[in-house]
This record gives structure tokens, sequence and C-alpha cells, in this order.
């Protein structure tokens, strides 16, 4: 972790807190490393979404009645 950081409080399970003490010690990482890095990945997965909602922003939009119809009728139901 680099030198500028913020400092929070965080309320957490005791089983989740206990786990990630747990994966602390067996990975050799601070417990806010852990959490940063999980943090992190999950802001990239949400930003990956939103790319690929405006990628396909263009495309038609079908109901969830359609949907299933077109795949019983090919027979995927």
């Amino acid at each position: 972790m680099n030198g500028l950081t913020q400092r929070t409080t965080i309320y957490l399970a005791p089983e989740l807190h206990k786990a990630l003490r747990l994966k602390s010690i067996e990975t050799s990482r601070s417990v806010s490393e852990i959490v940063n890095n999980a943090i992190l990945q999950a802001l990239a997965e949400d930003a990956d979404d939103l790319a690929a909602f405006k990628d396909r922003a263009a495309e038609p939009e079908i109901s969830f009645e359609k949907a299933l119809k077109e795949l019983r009728g090919h027979g995927r139901l």
C-alpha cells in the first residue's frame, strides 16, 4: 500500500473478520491490503459492466416473455 491512505472504520461480521485475519496471516498481507484489493476488483467489475451497457445501448430490447418463447421455439427450454 502506498503512503497516501485514508483511515476509515468499517463493521464486519465476526466470522468475516476472522476469515480476513486468517487470510492475512496465510498470505502475508494486511487486512487493509486484502480489503483494498477486493474493493478495487469490485469497482473494476462495475466499470466493465457499465462499458458493456454503453456498448450495447443501440441493441433492440426484447421482453423476457419473447426471449423465453424464442428459446422454446429453438428447443432450448
